[in-house]
Formats: structure tokens, C-alpha cells, sequence
């Protein structure tokens, strides 16, 4: 979407006859003091999320303990061979 001269004019002709002229130097300072504090948040954030440490990799992090389960002996079927070799 282009913008040319003429669609300019007529929107900040618009502005100055919605706001009056006397509120245009009020308006444009609020503007800049709300795009100065977000800019302030931002650098904040960006810094935080830099502060942090990484993450170790996959190589670095500790191996978990445990052993593997073959799924086909379930714990109902185990039962049920016992009670057989009990019989």
C-alpha cells in the first residue's frame, strides 16, 4: 500500500481538525514519551534474557538413571503366570 503526498496532507489535515492545533505540541510529546519508555522496556528485556545463562546442551546434562521396561510383560500378565505356577 502506497501513501502518496496528497493522502498525507489530507490525514494530517484531519488530525489537526480532530485535535485542534493548540493540543498538537501536547499530543506529540505524550506520543514521544510513551515510545521512549517502550524503548527503555525493551533494551530491559533484551539485557535480562542476555544476564541469563544458557542452558546446557544435551552433552552436558546429566544422564537419567532408570532401566527398561519390556512392554509385553505387563504387570497383569506377570500375576497371572504366577498364579498358574502356583496351581
Amino acid at each position: 500500500m502506497n501513501i502518496t503526498g496528497w493522502q498525507i496532507a489530507i490525514i494530517a489535515l484531519l488530525i489537526i481538525l480532530l485535535f485542534g492545533a493548540p493540543k498538537l505540541p501536547q499530543l506529540a510529546k505524550s506520543v514521544g514519551q510513551s515510545m521512549r519508555i517502550f524503548k527503555s522496556e525493551v533494551r530491559t528485556m533484551n539485557d535480562e534474557s542476555q544476564d541469563k545463562e544458557p542452558e546446557p546442551d544435551a552433552d552436558e546434562r546429566p544422564a537419567v538413571e532408570g532401566r527398561v521396561v519390556d512392554p509385553s510383560e505387563s504387570p497383569r500378565r506377570r500375576g497371572s503366570e504366577q498364579r498358574r505356577d502356583h496351581a
